[in-house]
């Protein structure tokens, strides 16, 4: 699942845990929207699919929330400092509404589909609550609520991938996208939220995934990342027309290898992958093509079987163990990055040893790690105690930090003294006289501009030096 989000990291991720406000487009009418997307990259790549939905109906956007005529919050209830960022921030947007009383006000996403018609209640603020699944009938809903109505929709669906609508970039740097490739998540992991926020896991139309691979490329882009609860599982059967043979299905290897077609000027990324479902196969076309980035997601949440069968997981520490070591025997140079969660129900100190343990057989390039929180409606909550005390979740939780903080730093400072093939994405955070972007690895390289070179070029760079999370270095030719 795309549980990256809200927690402790140890690299720089870009977008992921912080607001993003929507850049001015659009065929304005006279009315402005502003969108704030909180969590993970699905909740950013469906701000986009709301964008476009809106724009088509005359909307322009905004990045300042007070000239806004309608606000949405686009959210994540992964965890609950998540849902209370949202509801702090809710109450920010109290002035603005105070003095424009026709500002219409909405929550998308997963809190929307977790607390339905509910957050109206609790609420007051808010016109509109819609879930994923449910953004074609926004215009509608804002109609409703501009006739004086509060309004909600938070129908899941089984068929709905938004494949035919194109979405808006936003906050983008004109060199990477996010193309979503599926909805939904059949994996009950007794922690997760997901499967009843997002629905059932279905997959989208390949053909119309290459097409926005394409179209993306042609439009100057360089990267794009294939987005899915898990996308290992990914299955897409071609529609044949009455009397055709039947076409063979499409896996994710299978589409990976159509995407990577598009051009070998285009990267190609991925997330979430799943232990129980990554294959040889999609290993093997990794390797294949050099530009499908060596690096791979894979959350193991724990390193003892009995924690993870409490989880659901549905693997146990040595079929973990041996994906990894498939990864290592394929493709020696693939970053793995990982999920850990501390202090699960009855997690003993032996269990969270092994967990440990686990961190020291792969060595993680980087991790999201946090202590457990109980979310209401799951497995967890309805099965099991959250019986482990908060500071020994904490407690769990900085040793994990800590040993992750020095295999970060050991895995990175083997890129030290070797050339690696960047793709700018912009300016430094901290300097616009250096560029950076990231290399095969997703390891962040940072680097003096060089004024033959510009956003969306690639180049090679010379690590020179690093931290635990930023290579830096300088371009040779």
């Amino acid at each position: 699942m795309l549980d990256l989000l809200h927690t402790t990291k140890t690299h720089d991720e870009t977008r992921q845990g912080e607001a993003v406000e929507l850049a001015p487009t659009g065929k304005a009418d006279g009315r402005k929207l502003y969108i704030e997307s909180y969590g993970c990259q699905m909740n950013f790549s469906d701000s986009e699919i709301v964008a476009s939905i809106l724009i088509d109906q005359g909307f322009e956007t905004t990045k300042d929330y007070k000239e806004a005529d309608v606000v949405f919050i686009n959210t994540c209830s992964i965890r609950e400092n998540a849902e209370q960022r949202v509801r702090n921030r809710l109450k920010e947007f109290e002035a603005a509404k105070a003095k424009n009383p026709g500002l219409v006000v909405g929550v998308l996403g997963c809190m929307a589909e977790r607390l339905k018609s509910k957050f109206l209640e609790e609420e007051k603020l808010v016109d509109v609550v819609v879930g994923p699944d449910a953004y074609r009938d926004l215009p509608n809903l804002i109609n409703k609520v501009e006739d004086g109505n509060k309004a909600v929709n938070v129908l899941l669906s089984r068929e709905e991938t938004y494949a035919d609508i194109s979405p808006v970039r936003l906050n983008t740097n004109g060199v990477s996208a996010f193309i979503s490739i599926m909805r939904g998540c059949d994996n009950m992991c007794s922690f997760c939220v997901v499967p009843f926020t997002r629905g059932r896991e279905r997959s989208r139309d390949a053909v119309s995934i290459v097409k926005e691979a394409q179209d993306l490329f042609n439009a100057g882009y360089k990267e794009v990342t294939l987005l899915g609860q898990n996308v290992d599982s990914y299955k897409y059967t071609p529609k044949v027309e009455d009397g055709q043979e039947p076409l063979p299905t499409i896996n994710f290897a299978n589409l990976l290898e159509m995407v990577a077609q598009v051009s070998p000027e285009l990267r190609i990324r991925f997330s979430t992958s799943h232990p129980k479902d990554i294959t040889d196969e999609v290993l093997y076309t990794m390797a294949k093509y050099e530009n499908i980035c060596k690096y791979i997601h894979l959350p193991v949440q724990s390193g003892n079987s009995r924690v993870l069968e409490l989880m659901n997981r549905t693997y146990d520490r040595e079929w973990y163990m041996e994906r990894v070591d498939a990864i290592r025997r394929i493709m020696p140079d693939c970053a793995i990055s990982t999920d850990v969660i501390t202090g699960f129900c009855t997690e003993t100190e032996e269990e969270h040893a092994e967990t440990l343990s686990m961190m020291d057989y792969v060595k993680y390039d980087f991790a999201y790690m946090f202590a457990y929180s109980e979310r209401p409606g799951t497995l967890a909550a309805k099965r099991y105690e959250d019986d482990i005390p908060e500071d020994v979740k904490k407690r769990r939780l900085t040793e994990v930090v800590n040993k992750q903080q020095i295999h970060s730093l050991e895995r990175i400072q083997q890129y030290v003294g070797k050339v690696h093939k960047v793709l700018i994405e912009g300016f430094s955070k901290r300097s616009d006289k250096d560029y950076c972007g990231r290399n095969d690895q997703n390891t962040m390289v940072v680097f003096p501009v060089d004024t033959r070179y510009k956003v969306g070029d690639y180049v090679n760079v010379l690590g020179e030096s690093c931290t635990s999370a930023t290579l830096i270095g300088k371009i040779v030719d």
